[in-house]
């Protein structure tokens, strides 16, 4: 994927946004319309006061609401932040104050869940564009979000056979003005790819953590201090937000037990080959999956620098 700075508009998207929850991806959503001028006023709901006051004292907003239903009622576009297991909450909340023509949106990783949590209670004259990032960081909190966090990601939108063409075209608009390349597909699809390339692996990671934690044999204190290797950036996935990832694995539960299985399979066999000391069963795996890492590499979603591009790390060890 070519590098993107963000689709240059000749005028606003939208005219007034709402974004109902302001955590990392919230905010950076504030953040990047600000900075592509996607549209002319940006509202703000969160459940959390103290989360409101500091988007404000942020000044990522233009309003600033406690009421989602109030946040709602104007907008254009309402995109729905916060974690996927609120979103039937606030769509029986606030769809019935949808103006006319009105698009609703929303960032989850999981898609199915989420149509199904809103649909219900979508009126007819109002249109639902779900969406998916894949972007973030394991940082949460209207203070995590930067305006650069979608540039040279994707964003998958999964709308529904009857949803307008024109409202896919303007949530497509907008995330291309952020920067992101966009793809469709079906919520089915997109739950499935999902459970195998960011699902599985947040499991695995808090797995590991719990299991180094666990151990008798090793103390905590072994477990930090020598953690400059593989078990370092497990830990990185593995300090996500819980109430988001407990949301995902609920509301992916199929998909995610699917691969998990599959995993447990290509698991059994890699215990198999280290039993047996099949060296070059072994090599023929590594050398296909380092391909694949190298892919990743190429199309732009992760640096090729050393050591992940740990430059602090770096400058300190050349100081000492």
């Amino acid at each position: 994927m070519p590098f993107k700075s963000g689709r240059r508009l000749a005028e606003p998207v939208f005219e007034h946004v709402a974004i109902v929850g302001v955590g990392l991806i919230g905010s950076s959503i504030a953040r990047a319309i600000r900075r592509s001028k996607a549209a002319n006023k940006i509202i703000l709901s969160d459940a959390s006061k103290e989360v409101l006051l500091r988007a404000e004292a942020l000044g990522l907003g233009d309003d600033y609401r406690a009421c989602a239903k109030s946040a709602v009622k104007d907008a254009d576009a309402v995109i729905l932040c916060a974690p996927i297991g609120a979103t039937a909450a606030i769509a029986l909340e606030v769809c019935g104050s949808l103006k006319r023509g009105a698009i609703v949106s929303d960032v989850g990783s999981v898609k199915g869940a989420v149509i199904r949590a809103i649909a219900p209670h979508l009126p007819a004259h109002a249109h639902l564009v779900p969406a998916h990032p894949v972007a973030g960081t394991e940082q949460s909190g209207p203070d995590a979000g930067f305006s650069t966090l979608f540039l040279n990601r994707w964003c998958i939108l999964t709308p529904l056979q009857s949803t307008s063409d024109v409202a896919v075209s303007k949530i497509r608009l907008l995330w291309e003005s952020f920067g992101a390349s966009v793809e469709l597909m079906t919520p089915e699809h997109h739950d499935l790819v999902l459970a195998i390339t960011s699902h599985v692996p947040h499991l695995i990671a808090y797995n590991i953590v719990g299991t180094a934690a666990d151990l008798e044999e090793v103390t905590r204190s072994e477990v930090i201090k020598f953690s400059a290797g593989g078990f370092r950036d497990f830990t990185r996935i593995a300090a996500s937000d819980p109430t988001m990832w407990r949301d995902v694995f609920l509301n992916n539960k199929g998909a995610v037990l699917e691969m998990l299985g599959r995993f447990t399979e290509d698991l059994t066999s890699l215990q198999r080959m280290i039993r047996r000391e099949d060296g070059d069963g072994l090599f023929n795996l590594f050398t296909r999956t380092r391909a694949i890492r190298m892919g990743i590499v190429k199309l732009g979603q992760e640096t090729a620098e050393p050591d992940f591009g740990r430059r602090i790390a770096r400058e300190a060890d050349d100081e000492a």
